[in-house]
């Protein structure tokens, strides 16, 4: 195979004059049709063309190549092939090219930012920040899991010649979705480098710019080939290829619970791992006595990233006390929600991904009035101003109950359904009443109340107060949210193999 140099991800070009302030730059046309396998960039085995959408213009902004099963055979093989040389390598052999990923990382984040906004629509200061800032985070986090980790342990002080040995669990089938392109790639391909693990990844096809950015700093970074590869596709094409493959190890998934479900039935027959991160509906509990930021703060958390976030609290239980209260704030911050464009600067939402999701948010929203819940907020239809591109009235539902379809399904849009409680209990049965389990937050001044609450949420993950959880905590849910752990000690552990050996001599 012959190494063909990538093209540049796009040019920016300034306008001046009365357009200026509707558009930063034109993106030039970007040709992505190449994967990268076995250290080199190759032309796909079939010619298949993909227009990847620039959200906020309805535009055909790249062209990537969908592979085939030759081009997921060759990915998978060059794998198998740099396994052993890899998962031998010494430890700080592999943080140190790790690290040199990192430098490049933050190198290239400008470019990195403005890949994101132009493939999924964040707005490019929420790119800059946010987004490209959770994959530089996940690199650093995952360095230093991988100096703290004991690879080799005894078993105890009663077994003296038992030792415990983690090892890498092979090839890795590593599949990611587009509304946190970084976050989710650095989440999986830096833990499983670090132990010693090869990999094929398969980004969305929706947002395939920033994985074809960073496999570029991957290669840049100097990895052995074979060691990482990266094929596009979608996902009944090279996703379905991958998780039956029978050469593929260990597959780690995040998306959506129907695609979770179709992975863990077309992995069985090779019995290999899954590592699933799924959807998510969390439940908010505002009690009477949160602080007085509370609503506001649960309502912008909502709309974040245009509502496309598995662990959104989509879900507002508040106490009947202060009922009245919450509402007009939840309406009054909807209604004072900026939506714009992602190329512009600024705190405002940007458009849904795609057609696709735009028509079953605003099919969930009219579902919502037909079913009688009260809008407080927003609607269907484009916001003012907005007659092209897949922007959403940020939208607030009041009185909502348990049965309603908005209050159990992902919306994943800026749409939020408040519901009434009186008393903890209710407000506990009313969270833990849904499929998913992914985050849950608690609001409340009371610390025993909001530590009962924590324990008897059955959710992977609980948030007190506005309190964000601190590096390296486990990311992951239960029930339909999937099981197993990102981030963190966690996050390694995903990816390895435990072996226990008796009859072991220690060093002198």
């Amino acid at each position: 195979m012959v190494k063909k140099a990538s093209p540049p991800l796009s040019r920016s070009v300034h306008q001046s004059g009365p357009e200026a302030d509707n558009f930063r730059y034109v993106a030039i046309m970007i040709d992505r049709k190449n994967f990268y396998i076995n250290g080199q960039w190759v032309a796909p085995s079939q010619p298949n063309d993909f227009d990847v959408v620039n959200p906020s213009t309805e535009e055909v902004a790249a062209i990537i190549s969908l592979g085939g099963q030759a081009d997921t055979d060759a990915a998978v093989g060059a794998a198998k092939a740099a396994f052993w040389p890899w998962a031998e390598t010494p430890l700080e052999d592999r943080i140190a090219l790790i690290e040199k990923l990192y430098e490049n990382y933050k190198a290239r984040s400008a470019e990195m930012a403005e890949a994101i906004s132009i493939e999924m629509g964040a707005p490019i200061s929420l790119s800059q920040t946010a987004q490209v800032g959770a994959g530089a985070g996940h690199i650093k986090g995952a360095i230093n899991a991988l100096r703290a980790f004991a690879f080799d342990r005894p078993l105890g002080d009663h077994a003296p010649g038992d030792r415990i040995l983690y090892e890498p669990v092979g090839v890795c089938a590593l599949i990611t979705p587009w509304n946190w392109p970084m976050n989710q790639v650095t989440l999986k391909v830096v833990p499983a480098l670090g132990v010693g693990c090869t990999m094929v990844l398969k980004p969305s096809e929706v947002a395939p710019l920033s994985s074809a950015l960073f496999a570029e700093m991957i290669d840049d970074a100097g990895f052995p080939a074979g060691v990482f590869n990266m094929v596009q596709g979608d996902g009944e094409g090279v996703g379905t290829q991958l998780s039956g493959h029978p050469d593929v190890d260990m597959v780690s998934f995040t998306g959506s619970t129907r695609a979770g479900v179709a992975i863990t039935k077309n992995s069985a027959d090779t019995v290999k791992r899954v590592a699933l991160e799924l959807g998510g509906k969390g439940a908010n509990i505002v009690f009477a006595d949160a602080d007085e930021k509370a609503v506001s703060r649960g309502v912008r958390q909502c709309f974040m990233n245009s509502g496309q976030s598995c662990n959104a609290p989509t879900r507002m239980l508040v106490q009947r006390d202060i009922y009245d209260d919450a509402l007009a704030i939840a309406a009054d911050v909807a209604e004072k929600t900026a939506v714009d464009i992602a190329a512009n600067e600024g705190r405002h939402i940007g458009p849904v991904v795609s057609q696709v999701q735009y028509d079953k948010i605003q099919a969930l929203i009219a579902k919502g009035e037909a079913e009688g819940a009260r809008m407080i907020a927003g609607g269907t239809g484009r916001p003012e101003g907005h007659d092209v591109g897949y922007f959403v009235r940020p939208t607030v539902f009041a009185d909502v109950t348990p049965d309603m379809t908005i209050a159990k399904e992902e919306i994943f849009g800026p749409v939020l359904s408040i519901l009434p409680f009186d008393t903890e209990e209710e407000a506990l049965a009313i969270a833990n009443d849904t499929n998913y389990g992914l985050t849950n937050y608690v609001q409340t001044s009371d610390v025993d109340k909001a530590q009962r609450l924590a324990r008897r949420l059955r959710s992977g993950m609980v948030e007190m107060n506005g309190q964000p959880r601190g590096a390296g905590a486990p990311f992951g849910g239960y029930g339909q949210s999937g099981n197993g752990r990102e981030g963190g000690a966690w996050g390694l552990e995903e990816f390895l193999e435990v072996k226990s050996v008796s009859g072991w001599v220690p060093a002198e």
